[in-house]
């Protein structure tokens, strides 16, 4: 059976580091269960096992990416992009690890409330991670005019 999804090389480093990137060990445990947080080491392992070693540069961002460095944690995934098409076992094993990660992740299914009276509008979200980018953009007025 094929998985429903499959995570990019990012996503699964960003997995592997989570506890560096959490700011305490209280914060991961809202948002993953035990067991996943157990994961998320042998996780980092074995990416850490394959990538040490292979250029000097790697060896300083596998440190950085540790300590949670975004940058840093962006270069290793480009190597274990790599890596992941040149050992297909090693890629079907990350993969599985990440996606045991990945279902151990909590739910929130908190709810949110919100009056608007007046025609008023109002957004609710909820975000995790990312960028998100919520509102709309008003334009009163002319257009600027057209170049003569």
């Amino acid at each position: 059976m094929a998985d429903a999804f499959t995570l990019t090389a990012g996503a699964i480093v960003t997995l592997a580091v989570q506890k560096a990137i959490e700011s305490g060990a209280g914060e991961l445990a809202k948002k993953f269960t035990e067991k996943a947080i157990a994961k998320m080491d042998d996780l980092r392992k074995a990416i850490w096992t394959r990538l040490r070693g292979k250029s000097e540069k790697l060896d300083e961002a596998l440190a950085k990416a540790e300590q949670g460095d975004r940058t840093a944690i962006d270069t290793v995934a480009k190597y274990l992009d790599v890596a992941m098409e040149d050992y297909p076992d090693f890629a079907t094993e990350v993969q599985a690890i990440a996606q045991e990660i990945h279902a151990g992740k909590l739910v929130d299914n908190s709810s949110m409330t919100q009056n608007n009276y007046d025609n008023a509008r109002g957004w609710q979200t909820k975000v995790e991670g990312g960028t998100a980018y919520i509102g709309e953009i008003h334009q009163y007025g002319h257009d600027k005019p057209a170049n003569p």
